[in-house]
Formats: structure tokens, C-alpha cells, sequence
């Protein structure tokens, strides 16, 4: 008993030791984390600094020939979203994940405009810097808005646009409209607890997701908090210089809308709204998959729209 005892002691101590250190060192232990992910899919994080403002991107090698695909992260979201996605392209094109402005390592300024067309606008200067002239875009949630209004008013610059989840069009009612209309955004994260509770509420099918990453996501989101209110409030707006509806109609470059069934922040039954809008579009939904396919079904993602790309081609 007293061997017991002994040992249960011992494991305690070892256990409160490794918390201790993790929580001291969860941040370095985040970016070895990712700092591996990113090294699996062949990614390397750049930043360029454009008339002030600082773009983070990762990018992936530059096979000869390959056309470049520009991936768009939703709303308080970064370019990590991205990785396991990006993995499975990079034979076939030359990656580039961006955060947005505002988002992930990217410039912060509440000064500055974070509307889907003056992002769209950040993005052609960053495509600029970086001389790419065009792009299949992929985006997701916010970032599907921002690449359909890309396609709409940038065709020349426009390969192909594949919409994930996107926003934009919010005919058929969501669960996230239940909660904001009780006051409540779970896309917004105020204290650690609440980055468990959306990703329960954003993914049907979650990844294993080790800790500290989960910790470590939630005290960055937390610090920008202020932001992404100021930023959600504005996209809520219906004063924008631009009908979204209206932009759709005038998309040219072939058009994928893909959607998961059991996405709660944006109803899967808009892409019925899309694909009426879009001239060129089709429409694949998943089954059993929420809010971020390229996250929940990577490689299967990733392959549905490399097949798009190609039949298109």
C-alpha cells in the first residue's frame, strides 16, 4: 500500500511538472507544432511589406508551368487553416495561403478598412508584389465572399474560384443566426473555453487537434478580440459600395460551390442562392461535414477541386 501510495505521488508530481512547463513553453511548443505541419506540406511562411502593411502568406514550391492558387481563410481565421489542404496541391500548383488584413500575422489597424472589396483590393496588391498576375482562388466562409467579389470584378486576374461555405448570400436561415440574434457570436472567442465550443460548433467531422494548439489559438483571438467584433459588425452592414447578389451575376472564370450539409454558420441551402446567381457554376455538398471542408476532408477537398480545375482546363 505504501508502494502505492509512493507511486501515485510520483506521477502526480511528474504530471503537475509537464503542465507546469507546458504552460510556460505552449507557445514554443505550438510553433514546433506547426512548424512541422508546414514542413510535411512543403509550405514556407513569408511576409511582405506592401506600402506599410504587412502580408503573412505561406507559400509552397513553384513547379514550372503550374498556375498559382491563392487560398483565403474565413473570418477570424488564418492561413493555417490551410495546411493540410495545401499538402495534397502541391505537385500540381504553386500554393499561396494569405492571411487577410487584420487576421493571423497580417497587419492589424482598426483605422484601416476590412470590407470584402477593400480586401479584395489588399489582395490584388499583394498579387501584385509578389507579380502574379493570375490565380485560381479558393476561399472559405469570408474568404469565399471575398473570392467571388475577386472573380466579379477581377475576371483578367481570374483562373477559376471554388467557394467553400462561402458567405455572402444568407437567404436560408443558419444556427449561427439563432445566437447572434440572442446576443451571442461563437465565432468570436472572449475566453479559452470558448475555442472547444467553436470547434464543436463549426466542424461536423473534427481532426485530432493536441493541445497546446487549441490554447495557444484561443489567447491570440482573445488579444485581437476588439477587432474582430469591429470587423464582424461591419460585414453585418447592409452599407456596402457593392450589391453582392448583383456581383455574382457577373462571374465568368468556371465556378465551384462547395458545401458541407451540416454547416451551422452558413446554411448549406444557400448554394442554391449561388448557383442560380453564378452563370458557370456547379455545386457539390458533402454529407456529414460542417463548416470547413478543407480542414474536416482535406485530401478529399483538395481533390474535388484539383479535378474541377482540371475538367475546366
Amino acid at each position: 500500500m505504501k508502494k502505492l501510495v509512493i507511486g501515485l505521488l510520483t506521477v502526480a508530481v511528474l504530471l503537475t511538472g509537464y503542465m507546469v512547463l507546458g504552460s510556460i513553453y505552449k507557445y514554443e511548443l505550438y510553433d514546433m507544432a506547426m512548424t512541422a505541419e508546414k514542413s510535411r506540406a512543403d509550405l514556407v511562411e513569408k511576409e511582405v511589406d506592401i506600402n506599410g502593411i504587412k502580408v503573412s502568406y505561406l507559400e509552397g514550391p513553384k513547379p514550372e508551368g503550374k498556375p498559382t492558387m491563392l487560398l483565403i481563410h474565413g473570418f477570424a481565421a488564418n492561413k493555417e487553416n490551410w495546411i493540410r489542404f495545401a499538402g495534397n496541391l502541391n505537385e500540381d500548383y504553386h500554393i499561396v495561403a494569405v492571411d487577410l488584413l487584420g487576421h493571423g500575422k497580417s497587419t492589424k489597424n482598426p483605422a484601416l478598412r476590412h470590407d470584402l472589396d477593400d480586401q479584395v483590393q489588399y489582395l490584388i496588391n499583394f498579387l501584385n508584389a509578389k507579380q502574379l498576375t493570375k490565380v485560381h482562388l479558393v476561399g472559405n466562409s469570408m474568404g469565399g465572399a471575398i473570392s467571388s467579389l475577386f472573380a466579379a470584378t477581377h475576371p483578367e486576374r481570374t483562373l477559376s474560384v471554388s467557394l467553400v461555405n462561402p458567405a455572402g448570400v444568407f437567404d436560408h436561415r443558419s444556427v449561427l443566426q439563432d445566437y447572434l440574434d440572442r446576443g451571442e457570436n461563437p465565432l468570436v472567442v472572449k475566453k479559452v473555453e470558448d475555442i472547444y465550443t467553436l470547434l464543436d460548433f463549426a466542424m461536423e467531422e473534427k481532426p485530432f487537434v493536441p493541445w497546446p494548439i487549441p490554447v495557444v489559438v484561443a489567447e491570440r483571438s482573445m488579444a485581437n478580440q476588439a477587432l474582430n467584433e469591429q470587423i464582424f459588425e461591419h460585414l453585418k452592414t447592409d452599407q456596402h459600395s457593392y450589391n453582392f447578389k448583383d456581383e455574382l451575376t457577373k462571374i465568368q472564370a468556371p465556378a465551384l460551390i462547395m458545401w458541407g450539409e451540416q454547416d451551422r454558420v452558413i446554411n448549406y441551402k444557400n448554394s442554391e442562392i449561388f448557383d442560380q446567381l453564378i452563370p458557370t457554376s456547379r455545386t457539390l455538398i458533402y454529407p456529414h461535414i460542417g463548416h470547413v471542408p478543407m480542414i474536416e476532408i482535406p485530401e478529399q477537398s483538395a481533390s474535388d477541386i484539383d479535378a474541377f480545375i482540371k475538367g475546366n482546363a
